[in-house]
């Protein structure tokens, strides 16, 4: 004895016990991906051309800290003396903050740069990927090497001894500006993917889910059997 057979729905009406119709992107309840940037986003080509634009900005940016440093680092007082016969420079307060404070600006500006940047890449590109990610660590990292050689070069005042002669016994100038804590240098990169991966995971495109008959990945009612 067979179980009696339901009657096949018309040809153009889906069946009440079959799978859910294909999607446009070929698989049940999927939409179909953005036609320019193919199945899963954009090529590998394209990504890697979008990444190399990214690290070029970001190093150029740079150029803008290290002027901003140049302009907001706290100065290091020196004072110039004779002690038997020949000049020496030393601290004029030895329990000042000053260094530390050069250091501190350029780590601030540095990070307050890498959110900035990492919020523009993700705002023009609204995705995550790996070239993308690497292009804001490199892009970072270059810029900070840019900003520190090039507000070492600014804020040069030549030869210390030389300085300190020409200003006289007792004076008062301002040390070169450097960079104590090389460390200073990875924060552009770290701040960077930080922000970006948290707004990846906030505000980043989410997977789409496959819904069967009754449910997300279900099995579809294959009809009757004998």
């Amino acid at each position: 004895m067979t179980a009696p057979l339901t009657p096949p729905p018309p040809p153009h009406e889906p069946s009440p016990h079959g799978p859910w119709p294909p999607a446009p992107g070929g698989y049940p309840g999927v939409a179909a991906p953005d036609a320019a940037y193919g199945q899963g986003g954009p090529g590998m080509k394209t990504e890697l051309r979008e990444a190399a634009v990214v690290t070029v900005l970001v190093a150029l940016a740079g150029v803008l800290l290290g002027l901003l440093w140049v302009w907001l680092a706290p100065r290091v007082p020196l004072v110039g003396d004779v002690v038997d016969g020949e000049w020496v420079v030393y601290f004029k307060d030895t329990e000042g903050e000053q260094a530390v404070g050069v250091d501190g600006m350029f780590t601030l500006l540095a990070m307050a740069f890498g959110a900035v940047s990492a919020l523009a890449a993700f705002a023009w590109r609204r995705r995550g990927s790996v070239p993308l990610v690497v292009a804001l660590a490199v892009g970072g990292l270059l810029g900070s090497l840019v900003a520190w050689r090039l507000g070492v070069w600014l804020g040069s005042v030549g030869d210390v001894l030389a300085q300190a002669k020409a200003a006289g016994r007792g004076v008062t100038f301002s040390a070169p500006l450097k960079l104590g804590a090389k460390g200073a240098l990875l924060a552009w990169s770290v701040a960077a993917l930080v922000v970006h991966l948290g707004l990846t995971a906030l505000f980043g495109p989410r997977d789409p889910e496959v819904y069967g008959q009754y449910g997300p990945y279900a099995k579809p009612y294959e009809g009757p059997t004998a």
